[in-house]
């Protein structure tokens, strides 16, 4: 919906609400003609309803109102008699158009000296736990929201078992789209798994201002452009889905290259304008590397620094990161093992070692190399180990699949570009060679009609030989560089898709633990309540939110103890 459209669907509402209760209003003293002046009218309402006049404001803000408009509806009939169950029921189910039921079939009165407290311990819990809701997303909505992170993208900087605090101030919180959703759950609700958002109707995509702009290198929450998926958490049906900006997959990166950049990447290493992109200390890029010793690797051989404890991130030894396609597909064409090239059958994902694997095959020539995801420090403590012989960088070929998908470029994950990331203003020269790398911000993140005859582009029905772009974009990468799903595959993030700055680590385990009792014992102490962003090493605030946690509990019993003393 336009804002044309909100702007009359608004006024639709102030006349039902005219309508509806303007009796109501004159029997508390007011004028009837105060029932129909927009705000005005709420705020004479809450007068009426005893309530503060700042809740009018809560009724405006997106998702929250869904939950206040409840209150208010059962609030208004309260004050003209109706305490029982059933008109609380039938004032909701009706979503509020039993009022006027009350307002012309009753001989309603006003009780302006009602008393404001439940009338009963099922009444206060439910008052108490609605307004923590509405409290709750409120701040999730606008100012904080946590997640966690669940791939290993930005592996060394976020671990897998991360939870965040995402600050969504710092670049200016997004007024949701959807307008009906469930409060504080992303895209599908939990349990049933069934959406927890209806698709209409919209709302035009706005910004609150933000403290400052995205920068290079830092870390950025956004939405997936390209998830047609059904669920957050991935869709196995095969089907695709059209899906609202605010409830696609959220995705955590770093934003290596920002609006009106020039980017390029030669041996997986980032050049922003010409020059090598300097990330930050905390960022330890990764690559894989084909490890090579001079005897099998088991258990007892493999480099003992690259096994490290579960609570700093380990390197698993799992058969599942074997090439195990490869290896069924040897054994349907021979009926063995013993045909298939060592080139085929050592791992090309994140790093781990089966100390079986290679006495399963009997291939001596597969035992001693592995192919393995280190860092760079890593890199040159593995080559001074003894019993190598050689760590070499694997470099991917020409793919496909590396945007903007077009063959000609022969780019790969490793080796790609120049591209242009696009400003805001700016504007691009349009032809047959330029326009696959802007095709999908025309058409999809700024919803024009694109359209070609023979060699011409039309936009809008209007033939174009240039595009001057809405709104800025970003390059966002993953650190662990040949293990990450990001814009080498799926292109530009639009700014409209941004949702906000991770700010702090609040809690991190080994989200992988096998039972309940290990993540405990996996827990990172040392990351709790830890920065995210900034260059040296993380500052910790854990010290301080337990001491200000154990002063609140304290506080909370010696209170108890005393209300308690005085029945």
């Amino acid at each position: 919906m336009t804002f044309t459209q909100w702007f009359i669907f608004f006024l639709v509402v102030q006349v039902i609400h005219f309508l509806g209760t303007w009796k109501l209003y004159v029997k508390a003293g007011r004028k009837a003609w105060e029932a129909a002046v927009p705000v005005y009218n709420g705020i004479v309402l809450m007068q009426i309803i005893n309530r503060p006049k700042w809740w009018v404001i809560l009724l405006f803000i997106p998702i929250v109102n869904l939950l206040m408009f409840p209150v208010i509806w059962i609030e208004t009939i309260r004050s003209f008699g109706f305490f029982k169950k059933i008109d609380s029921f039938l004032v909701i189910i009706t979503l509020g158009l039993y009022i006027f039921y009350i307002n012309y079939a009753t001989d309603a009165t006003y009780n302006e000296d009602r008393s404001l407290k439940p009338r009963s311990e099922l009444g206060e819990w439910v008052s108490s736990i609605t307004f923590a809701i509405i409290a709750a997303t409120l701040v999730h909505t606008y100012f904080m929201q946590p997640f966690t992170i669940p791939t290993s993208s930005l592996e060394k900087s976020l671990l897998v078992g991360d939870y965040l605090f995402v600050s969504k101030f710092h670049y200016g919180a997004r007024v949701p789209s959807t307008v009906i959703a469930a409060p504080m759950v992303h895209d599908s609700l939990p349990l049933v798994g069934t959406a927890s958002y209806l698709k209409k109707p919209q709302l035009p995509y706005t910004r609150l201002p933000g403290l400052q702009n995205i920068k290079n290198n830092d870390i950025v929450c956004f939405n997936w452009p390209t998830d047609s998926l059904a669920t957050m958490w991935g869709d196995t049906s095969g089907k695709f889905t059209y899906k609202p900006v605010d409830k696609k997959t959220n995705y955590v990166k770093r934003a290596v290259g920002i609006a009106g950049d020039s980017l390029e990447l030669r041996d997986g290493y980032v050049y922003i304008n010409g020059k090598k992109n300097i990330l930050p200390y905390r960022a330890k890029i990764q690559f894989y590397y084909t490890y090579e010793a001079k005897t099998a690797i088991d258990a007892n051989s493999f480099p003992k620094f690259l096994i490290k404890k579960e609570k700093t991130g380990v390197y698993r030894i799992l058969s599942e990161y074997w090439n195990n396609s490869k290896i069924q597909k040897a054994i349907k064409e021979n009926g063995n093992l013993t045909k298939i090239s060592s080139d085929s059958l050592y791992t090309e994902v994140a790093g781990g070692i089966n100390p079986d694997f290679a006495r399963r095959l009997k291939m001596e020539s597969v035992a001693n190399k592995i192919n393995i995801n280190l860092t760079e420090d890593e890199v040159e403590r593995l080559r001074k180990q003894p019993q190598t012989v050689a760590v070499t960088k694997i470099n991917y070929g020409a793919d496909n699949a590396i945007f903007p998908h077009v063959e000609s470029n022969n780019w790969s994950q490793d080796n790609f570009g120049p591209i242009y990331i696009p400003k805001a203003g700016a504007t691009v020269k349009l032809d047959a060679k330029s326009l696959p790398y802007y095709e999908q911000i025309i058409k999809n993140y700024e919803n024009n009609d694109l359209s070609f005859v023979g060699d011409d582009i039309f936009i809008n029905g209007e033939k174009a030989d240039s595009y001057t772009f809405k709104q800025d974009y970003y390059w966002l990468m993953g650190d662990n560089r040949h293990n990450s799903l990001d814009a080498r595959y799926w292109g530009y993030v639009p700014f409209d898709h941004v949702l906000g700055k991770p700010v702090m680590i609040w809690w991190s385990w080994d989200a992988n633990a096998a039972s309940f009792g290990e993540k405990i014992k996996s827990i990172r102490w040392n990351r709790l309540f830890t920065t995210v962003g900034g260059d040296g090493e993380p500052v910790s605030y854990r010290y301080l939110v337990f001491a200000l946690i154990a002063i609140y509990i304290s506080y909370s019993y010696f209170k108890g103890k005393k209300k308690a003393a005085k029945k």
